[in-house]
């Protein structure tokens, strides 16, 4: 009798929370779900699931065979409409510049710069200490004055600022080596190993059962060190690293040439804005996807919606799928196996023939978007500057990679072996002959190298289109 009763009262319980139908008893599914849809992601194109033939649709040119021919299936996903230009990365140094330069605010006593919280609200097991500086929460919303601070502002942040000695042009010189970038992520890779999982232990003893869990495992941090699993914290990671462009590559990748105008102006000037960045290793690319997730899921929990995806560096997979546009078989992304259009021009920024850099309209990098794009609305999937992907580079990766969404990965460490932080890096740049840029040709650069010819762009996976709907769209 008492067991009957207990059962009633759960069952109303749950009945009372939603979880079900209590009145005509049929599965009807949690009620009141606020219906939910993903916009458009400003910048970016859909890209719709398929299946195509990954690899080299041509002669082995340099006959390297580290590249073979399968068919795989994607997943869909959105994917920005260019390369992240000299302007949008750009906004992520500021905002590193900001958050530094509020936290010597909060330390030097301004509290104005440090967010308030609603009272009877308890933050601290989100971390949150009100005493320290370094774990409080900062008030974006206070304005911070660069031009013309007041002195006491001036004093707090004069540790930004390069020495007199060390100054080449302005009075005031920000200190680039300061913007360090502190991130965390989680490590689903890790998690999801059978023996790092939650396991549960079962005992009886008459009518009661008992249930314990713990970790057993062991998991690998980002610094190559291993701890023991204690509970789900243990897979989040954490990174540190500076994340100002390395400008000086316009002279450390070419010897006996002149390129000091760029190393001077390519990054922060505005005729340049609308310009790949370059200069950008496979660690900060990976640190500035991390960031643009923050501070949209910052967004979305003002907003009260629910989160979306996270934006990251494409797969290999990925990046080819998007660069073919959708057409079987095609050598570059606009389809056709030439490098001129009908009237005799080229149509993407490589370099032609024997050297001739500027036959294409620039002799480096040119501004995204000027050539046309391909069938998904893909600007600049060959040539203009390479792309990081999120893989490691391996010979034969094809033959062991799953053929649905394949994705080959190794974080590396610092201490690794070079063929170990090898990257992939697709689509062919301004100073590479036309082989580069076909669409089933891969090579790879170090992941903690950053070179005046790579750049990258963003993804972010697609929630909850159905096969119909996008058939509709791409007929349409």
């Amino acid at each position: 009798m008492k067991r009957f009763v207990y059962i009633s009262m759960l069952l109303a319980v749950l009945g009372s929370c939603g979880g079900g139908n209590s009145i005509t008893g049929e599965l009807t599914g949690v009620p009141n779900r606020k219906e939910w849809f993903e916009p458009d992601p400003y910048g970016m194109v859909f890209v719709p699931m398929g299946s195509y033939n990954m690899g080299p649709n041509d002669q082995d040119v340099p006959f390297a065979m580290t590249t073979q021919s399968k068919t795989v299936s994607i997943d869909p996903f959105w994917m920005d409409a260019t390369e992240i230009t000299n302007n949008e990365y750009r906004q992520f140094v500021v905002w590193v510049l900001d958050s530094i330069a509020r936290r010597l605010l909060v330390k030097a006593g301004k509290e104005e710069y440090k967010w308030k919280v609603p009272e009877g609200k308890d933050l601290s097991a989100d971390g949150y200490d009100p005493d320290n500086p370094d774990k409080c929460f900062l008030n974006w919303e206070q304005d911070l004055s660069w031009a013309e601070p007041e002195q006491d502002v001036a004093d707090a942040l004069k540790e930004l600022y390069l020495t007199p000695e060390e100054r080449f042009y302005r009075r005031k010189e920000i200190d680039t080596r300061k913007l360090i970038y502190e991130f965390y992520w989680v490590d689903l890779r890790q998690a999801a190993k059978k023996q790092n999982r939650y396991n549960y232990t079962f005992t009886q003893q008459g009518n009661q059962v008992t249930a314990e869990g713990k970790y057993e495992g062991k998991v690998f941090k980002s610094d190559g060190k291993v701890e023991d699993i204690k509970d789900r914290s243990a897979f989040i990671m954490a990174g540190k690293i500076n994340i100002y462009p390395d400008t000086l590559v316009w002279m450390a990748d070419y010897t006996y040439s002149f390129n000091e105008p760029y190393a001077k102006s390519y990054f922060w000037h505005p005729a340049f804005d609308t310009y790949p960045v370059v200069g950008i290793n496979w660690k900060q690319a990976i640190a500035f996807c991390i960031w643009r997730t923050e501070i949209m899921r910052n967004w979305t929990q003002r907003e009260g919606s629910a989160p979306y995806q996270d934006y990251r560096l494409p797969t290999e997979s990925e990046w080819e799928y998007a660069a073919r546009g959708g057409l079987a078989l095609s050598m570059y992304p606009w389809g056709g196996p030439y490098t001129r259009n009908y009237q005799g021009c080229f149509i993407a920024n490589f370099k032609n023939m024997r050297g001739n850099y500027g036959d294409d309209g620039a002799n480096e990098t040119i501004e995204v978007s000027k050539y046309s794009p391909n069938e998904y609305g893909l600007y600049d999937m060959a040539g203009n500057v390479a792309e990081w992907t999120s893989n490691a580079f391996d010979e034969s990766a094809y033959s062991f990679s799953h053929d649905l969404n394949p994705d080959y990965t190794y974080d590396a460490l610092a201490n690794d072996p070079p063929a170990l932080k090898r990257k992939v890096v697709r689509g062919g740049s301004w100073k590479d002959i036309a082989y580069y840029l076909q669409t089933g040709v891969k090579t790879y650069e170090y992941q903690d190298t950053a070179k005046s010819y790579i750049g990258f762009r963003c993804v972010r996976s697609y929630m909850g289109r159905d096969a119909a709907e996008w058939e509709s769209e791409r007929r349409d």
